[in-house]
């Protein structure tokens, strides 16, 4: 039977700022990413989604972005090679030291927002962000966006030994070329839930979807996104889970190639 993973980006709250819908998403997904404290979340929040995680079952994975609080790490950021190595590097170990703490180990790492985008589009960047991952455990997963447009960051991966797992996102939607479309678009994010798991579907079972123009676009997801900050999360993430193990899909936490 084919296996597919559920991740949700998750820990995104910031002291008294609460975002997100964590404690009722995570019994439905089998992968987190947690934000690191630099475009969201907080030791203390940290601590609280990898306790979480242990006592749901769900691999824990670090989902470091640019230090941009205000922006929620949506905004692009002019930073050197060298800088975003050492970023990266600093956010997996603060989260891989709650890890320990916790008795479970980092099993992913998943950028965020525009530090993703950008490795998307910018070989540079993207062999930042995964010489930062190997050099902190060889043993990682590098998460990539699945389809054509992720192959600058399923190249860069490989090439310094990392498993890479490919990506789809059910809640979000796609230009005819296999990108995301600008969150600054009408549509960019779907909500209602039939839709997105229909669409969860055709990644998982056909490895394509429907992009806004009517376009099928080639795709070989391993694991499935959808976002925590999505009003519909909760619903969205039930109703996924339900499609997937009805169609005989099996749940794992993702595992690369």
């Amino acid at each position: 039977m084919k296996t597919i993973d559920l991740n949700c980006d998750m820990g995104e709250s910031f002291g008294n700022y609460r975002i997100g819908m964590d404690t009722d998403v995570i019994r439905y997904i089998t992968s987190a990413n947690i934000a690191c404290g630099w475009h969201a979340g907080d030791p203390l929040v940290m601590d609280r989604t990898i306790a979480m995680a242990v006592e749901n079952d769900v691999g824990v994975g670090a989902h470091p972005g640019y230090p941009d609080l205000i922006g929620f790490g949506r905004r692009n950021m002019d930073c050197t090679p060298e800088e975003i190595r050492q970023y990266v590097v600093y956010q997996i170990g603060a989260l891989q030291a709650f890890c320990q703490v916790h008795g479970t180990r980092l099993r992913h790492v998943k950028p965020h927002g525009a530090l993703y985008l950008t490795a998307v589009a910018n070989e540079g960047v993207a062999r930042a962000v995964a010489e930062a991952v190997v050099s902190v455990d060889p043993e990682l997963i590098f998460v990539a966006l699945a389809g054509k447009m992720g192959e600058t960051m399923t190249r860069v991966g490989e090439t310094v030994s990392l498993k890479v797992a490919y990506e789809a996102f059910p809640d979000r939607a796609y230009t005819a070329e296999g990108n995301l479309q600008s969150r600054k678009l009408p549509g960019a994010v779907i909500k209602e839930p039939g839709e997105v798991s229909e669409r969860a579907l055709r990644m998982a079972k056909e490895g394509q979807v429907i992009a806004v123009d009517g376009t099928r676009v080639d795709l070989n997801a391993q694991t499935l996104c959808v976002h925590g900050d999505n009003p519909s999360a909760v619903d969205l993430v039930r109703t996924i889970r339900e499609s997937l193990e009805a169609e005989g899909l099996v749940l794992s936490p993702m595992t690369g190639s």
